[in-house]
């Protein structure tokens, strides 16, 4: 999930030019973050999380007002087109990083932004989590284990676990969103009946499509 090449390229770079003392959220770190947000059955509004965005401190200590412009403007732009595609399926494209040594995808960031978020609102994702479904539940459990495993909180390592991450994610996030916004996906779920909310095929998987090849490369790749 993202915008342009260009349009993704220029907002880390203007994450990046925050005080990195501060630890400010990297691309993946935010388009978890703002899934999170999204996701919540209770609306976040911009005061209460765009702060978060700049560091520990909440403080952008921007040099100019066009830069603290441009800068908001950005974060606010992946925001929109985040949630514009949500609304259009529950299936997510998560903007993960990947290891430039070992061509390793890494979960762990975006993981990371999605959990801050939850932190925001602890009360309304527990009213979700006791009132959910079992696939839900299942979903945000499994999200919260992997940032105790990104955090070392716990003794629980699976390598399995970890390579397969990257694929559970956009389901896991498609059952809790159908679960916590039925309204966005009242009309399809009508149309489709129970098969809605299929798991999406994974990134390594052949393409539903025929064409022969990996879903990343094909129809994943949009």
């Amino acid at each position: 999930m993202g915008n342009s090449d260009q349009e993704l390229d220029r907002l880390a770079a203007l994450l990046w030019a925050l005080p990195q003392e501060n630890f400010p959220m990297t691309v993946s770190e935010l388009d978890g973050y703002v899934t999170g947000i999204l996701v919540c059955p209770e609306m976040i509004p911009p005061s209460d999380w765009l702060a978060h965005v700049w560091g520990e401190t909440g403080e952008a200590n921007f040099p100019d007002p066009r830069t603290a412009e441009e800068t908001i403007a950005a974060v606010m732009a992946h925001y929109n087109f985040v949630a514009t595609a949500m609304a259009d399926s529950p299936w997510i494209e998560p903007i993960y990083e990947v290891d430039p040594n070992s061509d390793e995808t890494l979960w762990e960031p975006w993981i990371d932004g999605f959990v801050a978020a939850m932190r925001l609102c602890p009360e309304a994702w527990q009213a979700l989590l006791e009132r959910a479904d079992e696939e839900a539940q299942s979903s945000m459990i499994f999200l919260m284990a992997l940032q105790d495993i990104y955090e070392g909180t716990t003794t629980f390592t699976d390598d399995e676990i970890d390579a397969e991450a990257p694929d559970m994610i956009p389901n896991c996030v498609a059952a809790i969103l159908v679960c916590a916004r039925p309204e966005l996906f009242a009309a399809e779920a009508a149309h489709q009946g129970p098969a809605g909310t299929a798991k999406r095929p994974g990134r390594n998987e052949s393409c539903p499509c025929g064409s022969g090849r990996k879903y990343k490369k094909c129809c994943g790749a949009n």
